[in-house]
């Protein structure tokens, strides 16, 4: 059976990295939040230029978003997926979960959302890493601050899977994510 995993945490949760990780052990395609925002947000100028883009941006990155869903529905049932995402604390943001459910009903795929969660401080530690930089991120304790004051982070659901990623190394987290997939057969 494949499997549709869903690693959803705030910025700096380490989303992408357990991400590699578990397409690593599992051979599951990861599909980076970054993946899909990033033809979009470097075509214009990148974070630099973040206060001159347009209102319509995140309709473009939708646009991208759309042909991804559409590329993971029609590939061979056998390969699984990864995808990662912050979600904010906002009403319409659960649609994003349902809409990955869905997808992954219609591939008859497993469907595992996992919460990835880490203290602010821990969050505000990792803002400085060079890679952050590099990959077009949030990658300063102001705008991280900003937004989780302006946005927050979609509160978990009770009784969802959820790890905390300051107590575990992105293999452990890998490792924790795919024995829990197991045992969900």
């Amino acid at each position: 059976m494949s499997h549709l995993y869903y690693l959803i945490g705030p910025p700096g949760s380490g989303k992408r990295t357990v991400g590699k990780e578990l397409s690593r052990l599992t051979g599951a395609a990861l599909i980076d939040n970054h993946l899909i925002n990033d033809p979009v947000f470097i075509a214009l100028g990148g974070n630099r230029h973040r206060e001159a883009w347009p209102e319509n941006v995140w309709e473009m990155v939708g646009q991208v978003y759309r042909a991804v869903l559409e590329a993971v529905k029609l590939a061979p049932h056998e390969v699984s997926h990864i995808f990662t995402n912050y979600l904010a604390d906002d009403p319409n943001e659960p649609k994003a979960i349902e809409r990955l459910r869905e997808l992954a009903a219609a591939r008859d795929a497993q469907f595992l959302p996992v919460y990835l969660t880490c203290p602010v401080t821990e969050l505000e530690r990792r803002m400085g890493s060079p890679e952050r930089a590099e990959r077009e991120k949030i990658n300063d304790v102001g705008t991280l601050r900003e937004v989780l004051e302006r946005h927050g982070v979609l509160p978990v659901p009770n009784g969802a899977f959820t790890l905390d990623t300051s107590r575990l190394s992105p293999t452990e987290a890998a490792q924790a994510i795919n024995e829990h997939a197991k045992g969900l057969k």
